[in-house]
């Protein structure tokens, strides 16, 4: 019986937790949804950019797929340290969110003047969620870790040091072949990890 209450407790926490983490992603996905609808409906209003589009696309993936994989999280033992971790690292996509579509343009000329003046605090975050994406799978288990084999690690240093690259430099063909490498893997990435075909 005290065994059953325990596993109630860790389920009713998970659930708890599971919905502050679902408001700020949620949060995100109407900032970025509503972004690009925004654009749609008012298509002149300001000039667009295929780069900025692009991290917007990256950035509403990650924010789907992390939702997925925190379903992860209801296998851990749950304590404060845990839960104020995730917290902050659902923060981190809505931040972006807001970086990719800020209320108010008007010192710009568009998306990709917007973009570029802001790059160094955009793929500042970028790296740092990618780093807590580390932190993340720790937390879910040295298994899950191992799961995901070499590859990860390698991906995620690579990551970063191409955010500081990006960071650096204005180079729009970089940062084009960045954005599109960079969607194209956390798509395969995905596919092949968590994409189950009966």
């Amino acid at each position: 019986m005290p065994h059953t209450a325990t596993t109630q407790i860790a389920v009713d926490l998970y659930l708890h937790v599971r919905v502050l983490i679902g408001i700020l992603l949620g949060l995100s996905v109407v900032r970025l949804v509503g972004g690009v609808a925004r654009f749609v409906a008012h298509p002149g209003r300001q000039r667009s950019s295929l780069i900025h589009f692009g991290w917007v696309a990256w950035a509403l993936l990650n924010v789907l797929t992390f939702w997925w994989w925190e379903f992860g999280l209801s296998r851990i033992e749950w304590n404060f340290g845990i839960y104020f971790f995730v917290c902050v690292y659902a923060s981190m996509f809505f931040f972006l969110s807001v970086l990719l579509f800020p209320d108010d343009l008007r010192e710009y000329d568009g998306y990709q003047d917007y973009f570029f003046s802001r790059r160094v605090w955009f793929f500042a975050f970028v790296a740092l969620t990618e780093l807590l994406d580390v932190v993340d799978t720790w937390i879910k288990g040295t298994d899950y870790l191992r799961s995901l084999g070499p590859e990860y690690p390698i991906r995620i240093a690579l990551f970063v040091i191409f955010c500081g690259v990006a960071a650096a430099t204005r180079n729009r063909v970089f940062h084009l072949l960045f954005v599109v490498v960079g969607l194209a893997y956390e798509v395969a990435f995905f596919v092949r990890h968590y994409f189950y075909v009966g």
